[in-house]
């Protein structure tokens, strides 16, 4: 097992050289736009995997993944002169799916704010169902103290008055002592 700060370096050297790789060395026809979004490596440092992107068709990321595929072994010989580890980690490529994400989440988002307006439009004319206030006010000639049953709510038999918590409350949940 290496330390984990050591496999995340040599991970950033290998997507360093892979992108310096194929940006001037590697001169196959049918690499497309090549972009290299990461590089994760094993504990062990024996494989690692290289995640890109190519702008275009299907057709042109087929295309690249197969010269990748073939420029594999040059990559490889690469990183291993240029990082000096004892043991070169095996390289595998793998397309990255960041793009075809940022757009799901684009159309679901479009969606969401068409539903939206949908219903900001139907709510423009809507009303309340019920009443306008939906709290009960006391009306004239009604005390607020009263509960349900017309008694004072003060008058608890149970409540001796101390503040058992002494958090300067009375006892009772939700009422604040006087």
């Amino acid at each position: 097992m290496v330390d984990a700060a050591r496999a995340r370096k040599l991970a950033d050297r290998i997507q360093q050289i892979v992108a310096e790789m194929l940006e001037r060395r590697i001169k196959d026809p049918r690499l497309g736009f090549v972009t290299v979004t990461d590089t994760r490596i094993t504990n062990d440092l024996r494989d690692a995997t290289v995640y890109y992107t190519v702008y275009g068709s299907d057709g042109e990321r087929a295309e690249t993944a197969a010269a990748l595929e073939s420029a594999k072994g040059v990559i490889r010989s690469e990183v291993g002169r240029q990082t000096g580890v004892r043991h070169t980690p095996s390289i595998t490529f793998v397309m990255d799916s960041l793009m075809e994400n940022v757009a799901h989440i684009d159309d679901l988002l479009a969606q969401a704010r068409a539903r939206d307006a949908e219903v900001a439009k139907a709510a423009q004319g809507a009303s309340p169902a019920g009443e306008a206030n939906p709290y009960r006010e006391p009306g004239p000639g009604e005390d607020e103290d009263l509960d349900e049953d017309g008694e004072d709510e003060d008058d608890d038999p149970d409540f001796d008055g101390h503040d058992i918590a002494g958090d300067g409350e009375d006892g009772r949940p939700g009422r604040p002592s006087s």
